[in-house]
C-alpha cells in the first residue's frame, strides 16, 4: 500500500493559486538560472520517506480541504539559512484534482495512507467542480451530490 503526506497549503485560497505560485518559482529559477524543480521545505524528514519518494503524493489542504495532490519525486536533507536541518520535498510540477475531503487543521506535515486518500478526479469532473464556488462544492458533497 502507498504511503503518502498531507500538508496545509497556507496563503493559498484555491488550486489555481496553488498553480500561479508554483508557476512563477519555476519561472524565476529560470531567470536565475537554477534548474527549475518544485519544492517544498519542511523542518523536519520523514522517517518513512523511502515508502513514500517516487511512489506517494503530497496531497495539499486548502482552506480546510484537501483538493489535489503532487507526486512526490524525493527528499533532500539540507540546513536552512540558520544552519538548523530542513527537508526539501521535491514534488512533480503536475497538479492532480482529488474529489474535496475536508481536513481539520494541523500543523506540519501528516503520513496519510491510500485507504484514506480522496479518489483523483477525472478531466470533466475536475473542470465542472473547478467552476463552482469553493463553499458550494462542499455543501454538495456533504449531501453527497459530488
Amino acid at each position: 500500500m502507498t504511503l503518502h503526506i498531507v500538508k496545509l497549503c497556507v496563503g493559498c485560497d484555491s488550486v489555481e493559486d496553488l498553480a500561479a505560485w508554483q508557476k512563477k518559482r519555476i519561472k524565476d529559477m529560470k531567470a536565475k538560472g537554477q534548474t527549475p524543480q518544485l519544492k517544498h521545505v519542511t523542518r523536519n524528514t520523514p522517517k518513512r520517506g523511502e515508502e513514500i519518494a517516487g511512489a506517494g503524493s503530497l496531497y495539499w489542504v486548502i482552506k480546510g480541504t484537501i483538493r489535489c495532490r503532487q507526486k512526490i519525486v524525493r527528499f533532500v536533507s539540507r540546513k536552512d539559512r540558520e544552519g538548523k536541518p530542513a527537508c526539501e520535498i521535491h514534488l512533480d510540477r503536475k497538479l492532480v484534482r482529488t474529489h474535496p475531503k475536508p481536513m481539520r487543521a494541523f500543523q506540519g506535515w501528516r503520513y496519510f495512507e491510500e485507504k484514506s486518500a480522496p479518489r483523483d478526479l477525472d478531466a470533466r469532473s475536475a473542470a465542472e467542480i473547478g467552476k463552482l464556488p469553493p463553499k458550494m462544492a462542499e455543501e454538495l458533497r456533504a449531501l453527497g451530490l459530488l
